[in-house]
């Protein structure tokens, strides 16, 4: 066998030896669970130390194009445009010339499928060294293209591993709120010779930031409660739970005062959403024997007082809460009630529900169907209201949280 016979065969050899030990060592990294960044040191490794690449690039496809590595090459890439510059590229291709100045710094590009989609390209320039066991030429290509595709493919497996882990925590999050969130609104609302209370609630996704309560306070004397914080989802909701829970501790343990209570509740949100969200919130106490009715209305909706023909509202109060350090103005509302007086409390998802011509549904027509069903219990009177509002976004979602509050004093 000659000497040039032999050479060629201990250089194939070599080769082989060579392309087992990088596979394994890339795979037992990737077994190892080792994070993205030491993969990648270790394939950059390979590409420049072993394979004599000078410059190369690697572009990977996640939720958009990003640059995963970039060795030799001096010049930006964040504003390279991936699918324009390189989405013809279905093949390992030479760069035999290019209009592309970006391209024409590169000798090869390899691009990268899997699953029928391409995940990545590579662009490589090689050093021109002959000691090194590849090179340049399109021959060799096809083993870079192997180890850059288990390089990707890894990546995007880690990816999805930890997209699948986050949503598994999102959505026990979202269930532990659900549960928070059933917690807030009352079991039972009174039903009898004194008042009708009922409450329908619809959230606009699993969980929302709409609330509404009823706490006796005395033997004669109630709260209620309706409010609405900005911004929907968990963190909504984990804030109105926040505030229901402060509610009905300083209405428990602290002297009633309204204007205190406001004062306080405001420090509480803007101590819990830190400026970036705030509360509108419409605050009543009433005493069954002397009828009377103090109120404070924090930016919200205004609720309204009827007796079935006349209209008022309950716009007294101040700006939502957690809106400023210290609220600029409180003004306490005094109502005195009439038997047989109704309030109705609402939130902006019932007025500002829109229809295919995006007209909203309007306090106006809310106002007109209280007094068209006034003689019913206000179960029935919400149920109705609701089937009104599901006819008038005639088959659209709802847009937002929606929840109904009536009151009923005899």
């Amino acid at each position: 066998m000659n000497k040039a016979l032999i050479k060629n065969l201990e250089s194939q050899i070599k080769l082989k030896d060579f392309k087992l030990n990088s596979l394994l060592e890339i795979t037992n990294a990737i077994n190892s669970n080792e994070d993205v960044d030491k993969i990648i040191d270790l394939y950059a490794f390979i590409l420049r130390e072993q394979l004599g690449y000078d410059r190369f690039i690697l572009f990977n496809r996640q939720k958009k194009w990003n640059c995963l590595l970039k060795v030799g090459y001096k010049g930006r890439v964040n504003h390279i445009d991936v699918a324009f510059e390189l989405s013809r590229f279905e093949e390992i291709t030479t760069i035999q010339s290019s209009h592309s100045k970006f391209l024409s710094d590169f000798d090869v590009i390899v691009p990268v499928d899997h699953k029928g989609q391409t995940l990545a390209y590579l662009l490589v320039k090689g050093s021109g060294s002959d000691e090194k066991y590849l090179n340049a030429e399109l021959s060799y290509m096809s083993f870079i293209q192997t180890l850059t595709n288990i390089i990707v493919v890894a990546i995007e497996n880690k990816r999805m591993v930890k997209l699948k882990a986050k949503q598994e925590r999102y959505k026990k999050e979202l269930e532990l709120a659900k549960t928070m969130q059933q917690l807030l609104f009352p079991e039972e609302l009174p039903s009898d010779k004194c008042m009708d209370i009922s409450a329908k609630y619809k959230p606009r996704h699993e969980v929302g930031g709409d609330y509404y309560d009823f706490i006796p306070v005395g033997e004669d004397e109630y709260i209620i409660c309706i409010a609405d914080v900005s911004g929907k989802g968990i963190s909504a909701a984990m804030l109105m739970a926040n505030f229901q829970a402060t509610l009905r501790t300083l209405v428990e343990y602290q002297e009633f005062d309204l204007k205190a209570l406001i004062v306080e509740l405001n420090k509480k949100v803007m101590n819990s959403a830190k400026g970036e969200k705030f509360i509108t919130f419409f605050l009543a106490h009433y005493n069954t024997v002397s009828r009377k009715l103090a109120y404070v209305n924090a930016g919200h909706n205004h609720p309204f007082i009827t007796n079935g023909k006349e209209v008022a509202n309950l716009d007294q109060g101040c700006i939502g809460l957690g809106m400023l350090d210290e609220l600029p103005f409180i003004n306490v509302g005094e109502k005195e009630l009439e038997p047989n007086t109704t309030i109705v409390l609402y939130t902006d998802g019932v007025v500002e529900l829109e229809n295919e011509a995006e007209a909203f549904f309007g306090t106006d027509r809310l106002i007109k169907l209280v007094h068209s069903y006034y003689p019913l219990k206000m179960e029935d009177m919400n149920n109705l209201i609701f089937s009104k509002l599901d006819a008038w976004k005639e088959g659209l979602p709802f847009v937002d949280d929606t929840a109904i509050f009536s009151c009923r004093f005899f």
